[in-house]
């Protein structure tokens, strides 16, 4: 969340409007339109249904105190427009106040089909619909309580519960693997592969095994060779229902029994000439 960025966000004016350009307006259209087509038969139940409640519109960028309007109705979040990359600190801040950060900005047309840093289509896309789901929205409450006071090497430990539950999430449900996770709903190419690859290692997750998921290391810049699965998204009741004090317990036990060993090749590093 530290590193550099190239898009700037754009500034709400006095009465909470962000002014797009028609180009911005139809990147999100095409982002869109796409996607909905390939969440069919592939997101979760409770990610339509918020999906239908909030009712985002496909011909220009939504305005997230619309957005708003319906979260807070439904469950009491609302959006908070933030930079293109905001700090640990003020991630957990907000999410522990309820308020959902949203850069505002939209990717370019170069890099329409990945993107590292969040932008506004995946905020409100990928993530939004699930916040009108009372479990979702209490359990990434309590996400935010739970980094509030953490340190810095905590935190990265606690990045992982987010990473495999809100980003990356899947569902093993009785109608067969459906997506949750924001990362992979907002990614056409990360949903065929998380549903679909046989090499893919897919593990059930409940609030016994939590202390798996902070040691399973993983990279933000390739498709994901392990995902974990619920049963249904009410299931991260369960884990919400640690205390802070647990979950730091937890953390502190993966801390000295060390990370599993990555699924994936270390990231080159890029040796200046």
């Amino acid at each position: 969340m530290s590193k550099a960025t190239k898009y700037v966000s754009r500034v709400p004016d006095e009465q909470g409007v962000i002014h797009w350009s028609d180009e911005e307006n139809n990147v999100w259209q095409e982002l869109i339109q796409r996607q909905l087509a390939c969440i069919k038969g592939t997101a979760c139940d409770e990610y339509l249904y918020g999906l239908t409640k909030l009712k985002l519109p496909t011909d220009r960028i939504p305005q997230l105190k619309d957005v708003s309007k319906v979260l807070l109705e439904t469950t009491g979040w609302q959006c908070e427009p933030v930079p293109a990359l905001i700090g640990f600190g003020q991630f957990f801040k907000l999410l522990s106040e309820k308020k959902f950060p949203v850069a505002t900005f939209i990717r370019s047309r170069e890099e329409f089909d990945y993107l590292q840093e969040p932008d506004i289509f995946h905020e409100i896309f990928g993530h939004c619909p699930l916040l009108t789901n009372p479990s979702f929205a209490n359990y990434t409450e309590a996400y935010g309580k739970m980094g509030l006071n953490a340190t810095k090497e905590q935190r990265v430990y606690l990045a992982r519960l987010y990473w495999f539950t809100v980003e990356f999430g899947l569902l093993d449900t009785p109608e067969g693997l459906r997506v949750y996770g924001g990362g992979i709903i907002s990614s056409p190419s990360e949903t065929k592969y998380a549903l679909l690859d046989e090499g893919v290692e897919r593990c059930s997750l409940s609030a016994s095994n939590v202390i798996d998921v902070l040691r399973t290391p993983y990279r933000i810049d390739i498709m994901q060779p392990i995902y974990y699965m619920l049963k249904k998204v009410s299931d991260l009741d369960d884990i919400r229902k640690y205390e802070v004090e647990d979950i730091m317990a937890l953390v502190e036990q993966a801390k000295e029994l060390g990370l599993f060993e990555a699924k994936f090749p270390p990231k080159e590093s890029k040796i200046a000439s």
